[in-house]
């Protein structure tokens, strides 16, 4: 059997960072896209514009061209689209290597994958039905609890809200002069 190789190794080993910042695809922007992006350009793998390094972060518009907000009441910010469309790549490409990674051991040993898939769902087996009994429960009491308030309201109809008191308009006055 082949060895693993050493960037899924890589991939698989714990990092104490945990970096606070805007993230793209959950990665942060400024201490890992950045610095990779800009690595990038200077090795001539990509060519993603100096603007979009210098201001990753940019103000989001509306159709018409006027600012965009949120509903409360921030303006909303995106990230440059040339980082984006960067991002984007590098997470195809990933998918794509991890199936093809999975593909290789799956095929170069169908046998201990085989093994391997068997005893993961047969471990998963009791949590499942555990889950779905309590699942079940919690699905039964809410429905029990729904039906319970729905004869309560049935069987103690509130007194139908009285209209509010609409005051009676003064009668016109008649204007006497002094």
């Amino acid at each position: 059997m082949k060895q693993t190789p050493n960037y899924i190794k890589n991939l698989l080993l714990p990092n104490a960072k945990s970096p606070t910042g805007r993230r793209v695809w959950s990665i942060d922007l400024e201490t890992v896209w950045l610095p990779f992006l800009m690595a990038t350009n200077l090795m001539g793998d990509t060519s993603v514009p100096a603007d979009a390094l210098g201001s990753p972060i940019r103000l989001a518009y509306d159709k018409d061209g006027q600012v965009k907000f949120s509903k409360s009441g921030r303006p909303v910010s995106r990230v440059a689209k040339p980082i984006s469309d960067n991002v984007t790549l590098i997470r195809q490409n990933f998918v794509a290597t991890l199936q093809q990674y999975t593909e290789q051991v799956a095929e170069g040993n169908k046998e201990g994958y085989g093994k391997v898939v068997t005893s993961a769902r047969i471990a998963g087996e009791p949590i499942i039905a555990h889950d779905k009994a309590e699942l079940s429960k919690a699905v039964a009491l809410q429905l029990e609890e729904a039906m319970r308030a729905t004869a309560e309201a049935e069987a103690h109809p509130e007194a139908e809200p009285q209209p509010e008191a609409t005051p009676t308009p003064e009668p016109d006055k008649e204007l006497v002069p002094a």
